[in-house]
């Protein structure tokens, strides 16, 4: 029996969301699975992966073949590096200690650059919201000082034309 791990649809139209199951090959897209091992949405960013690890190993272990999007999303999270590690392990090249030692390393690198990328979003966001304020604050004193101009422009234009009638009706008295 053929398994794939593969991607099960669910959702809306235009807002799709992913179960990560393992499924016999030839069973539909969206129907009969044999485990589900977790979610996968792209519509938050960045996407969020919920993966049961354990599982998800040992389904590629026992020779599951992934789909290329899932291939992605369990290398991604570690899953294959692990198996790489194990096949070492296996092999003799290190004992199970080192092994558990370079992937906690890897994830702590993993989590690292993750940091640093959402604290790099985070600066460019609060930066361009405070080019915008400034950019409105310009905008906003070339508005006042047109309305101050046209508002002296009419109180001159308004004492104008009471200047004249003050002079002739002192004039009649």
């Amino acid at each position: 029996m053929a398994t794939r791990i593969r991607l099960q649809r669910h959702g809306r139209k235009n807002y799709a969301f992913y179960s990560i199951v393992a499924a016999h090959a030839q069973a539909p897209r969206d129907g009969r699975f044999i485990e589900k091992i977790g979610t996968y949405n792209p519509n938050t960013d960045p996407a969020t992966i919920d993966l049961n690890f354990e599982r998800a190993l040992y389904w590629v272990l026992v020779g599951a073949q992934p789909t290329d999007t899932v291939r992605n999303i369990l290398s991604e999270e570690g899953v294959y590096l692990k198996k790489h590690l194990l096949g070492g392990v296996k092999k003799g090249a290190f004992d199970e200690a080192t092994a558990d030692a370079k992937f906690e390393a890897w994830k702590k690198e993993k989590e690292a650059k993750a940091q640093k990328t959402a604290d790099k979003k985070a600066a460019d966001k609060a930066a361009n919201k405070k080019a915008r304020l400034e950019a409105e604050k310009k905008v906003n004193e070339a508005v006042a000082a047109k309305i101050a101009e046209k508002k002296a422009a009419a109180a001159a234009a308004l004492a104008e034309a009471e200047a004249p009638a003050a002079e002739e009706a002192p004039a009649e008295a």
